[in-house]
């Protein structure tokens, strides 16, 4: 597993809807180094998705070129791997026939064997190898997800709310887990995640998507670079400092109320 560089040259994303022509994402540059994580913060309907979907080849850019080591993203580039909120295991399947399934193609049934066994010994599963995944919990299910998405050798892994639908124990040692791993196989990663801490405990630098109010479109808001080594003091003020812009950004107040939003008001979300 070698990892890859990733870069985004103006990008834009628009959709057709019943309503018009949606602009989603505008004019987003943003360079990635190799074997560096990145989180992607934003609104509802900002277009965090979007763009994990456009790294990886599953969506198109309508402008903008993205690119991995320097080449340009093809249609499901085999280069990433995607992990998503829910682990979209198959219920028949054991823990380590859903982890095979990301084997490249190819893959020899003794290679892949003895790689499916390291993978799942990572992410802490080798005694639940041949259980179906009715008979694991949440968290294993979601580290079953993840073995799968390392299997594939990706030089990107993208998270898109990996941990979202975890309760918050879980959520926490999910977390610590992902360090683990990445330390193990550091390869890039780009998470998308509405949890604001949950950026600052991972990721080396936090993106910011938003919007002005002037031009349709999101784009990059802010870029904060997370200081010190992982794993991180989730209780140190450098940290709250951060996390208290990063609020602000989202147009929160430090108490976690949104600014000039009535508490009963509901904020539309957009699958995008």
């Amino acid at each position: 597993m070698t990892a890859a560089s990733v870069s985004f040259r103006a990008v834009g994303r628009a959709f057709d809807t019943n309503a018009g022509r949606r602009q989603v994402l505008r004019d987003v540059d943003l360079e990635v180094a190799a074997g560096e994580i990145v989180a992607i913060l934003g609104p509802s309907g900002c277009g965090k998705s979007t763009l994990l979907r456009i790294a990886g080849g599953l969506d198109h850019a309508s402008a903008g070129v993205v690119s991995v080591d320097g080449t340009a993203v093809v249609p499901f580039d085999p280069r990433s791997a995607v992990g998503f909120q829910e682990p979209r295991l198959l219920p028949w399947r054991t823990v380590a026939g859903n982890v095979a399934l990301g084997l490249p193609r190819g893959t020899s049934k003794t290679a892949g064997r003895d790689k499916v066994a390291r993978l799942i010994e990572l992410v802490g599963l080798a005694d639940f190898a041949g259980h179906r995944p009715r008979e694991i919990s949440g968290g294993m299910a979601q580290r079953t997800s993840l073995a799968r998405a390392l299997a594939r050798n990706p030089g990107v892994l993208l998270l898109d709310e990996p941990f979202g639908a975890l309760d918050a124990l879980t959520r926490l040692k999910m977390q610590d887990l992902l360090l683990d791993v990445h330390a193990a196989a550091p390869t890039t990663v780009l998470l998308v995640t509405h949890d604001v801490d949950e950026a600052l405990q991972l990721a080396d630098r936090v993106v910011l998507l938003g919007s002005d109010g002037e031009a349709p479109g999101a784009d990059i808001r802010q870029i904060v670079v997370v200081p010190g080594s992982r794993p991180r003091d989730r209780g140190s003020a450098e940290l709250a400092e951060l996390r208290g812009r990063l609020l602000d950004g989202l147009g929160i107040d430090r108490h976690g109320a949104a600014r000039g939003i009535e508490a009963t008001t509901t904020i539309p979300h957009y699958p995008y």
